[in-house]
């Protein structure tokens, strides 16, 4: 049986992987929507930030995210002028942190969608005197919907099995930071081997089943085309 602090981290976890989703979703759509469709040269660059995170160790990662979250750093700065609380070590900084952390697992499957669209869906909507927001809404949208599911499965489960990042910018606050893998670290840290297994064991099913999932609604989508 899990412990409450098991089922405390795994709650922390489940809620900050939902936040994170949906904010990665008003983010990364309008990113992967003109990486899709732009012909400007920024797009290499701009591409290469936003898969930053995919090659970047995560301690790496957090480190400069911590900096840029400190006092002296921009987001420090800014939160302070904003009169609200520091972000590090609160779930608001694991929430910054965690978004651009999984940015690249939005938007590059979303990116892939809107680029099988294609051109003409849109310029046959364009001759129905559509504009360019409801032929984004009505035609690109519903057409990449397999990239939104794929893009909102895996920045959930990556945002579950963050660590470096989690820890770096969270450190190890129970019910605020605490996550479910920085609460495996801790049983493994404490010898309590069996608390760790049975926690281990329930990301491993929960992981599995999100990639069932995910190659699941691929092979469906290849057969409908």
């Amino acid at each position: 049986m899990l412990s409450a602090n098991d089922w405390d981290a795994l709650l922390l976890t489940a809620r900050l992987a939902g936040v994170v989703t949906l904010l990665l979703l008003l983010i990364g759509t309008p990113i992967a929507w003109w990486l899709a469709r732009t012909r400007s040269w920024w797009r290499v660059p701009v591409g290469a930030v936003v898969a930053l995170p995919l090659v970047l160790p995560p301690s790496v990662l957090g480190f400069y995210l911590l900096l840029a979250m400190g006092p002296d750093g921009p987001l420090g700065q800014l939160v302070r002028v904003l009169g609200a609380a520091p972000l590090p070590f609160t779930f608001a900084g694991l929430v910054v942190a965690s978004v651009l952390y999984s940015l690249p697992f939005m938007v590059q499957p979303l990116q892939a969608a809107f680029e099988a669209v294609g051109e003409r869906p849109l310029e046959v909507a364009a001759t129905l005197r559509a504009s360019p927001l409801d032929a984004f809404l009505s035609v690109a949208v519903p057409l990449a919907a397999p990239g939104f599911l794929t893009g909102s499965i895996l920045s959930f489960a990556h945002t579950v099995g963050e660590f470096g990042v989690v820890l770096m910018i969270g450190g190890n606050l129970p019910g605020v930071t605490r996550v479910a893998s920085v609460q495996v670290y801790d049983h493994v840290e404490a010898l309590e081997y069996a608390d760790a297994h049975r926690l281990a064991a329930v990301m491993l099913v929960f992981s599995f089943l999100v990639l069932l999932v995910v190659y699941g609604s691929r092979i469906s989508a290849d057969r409908k085309r």
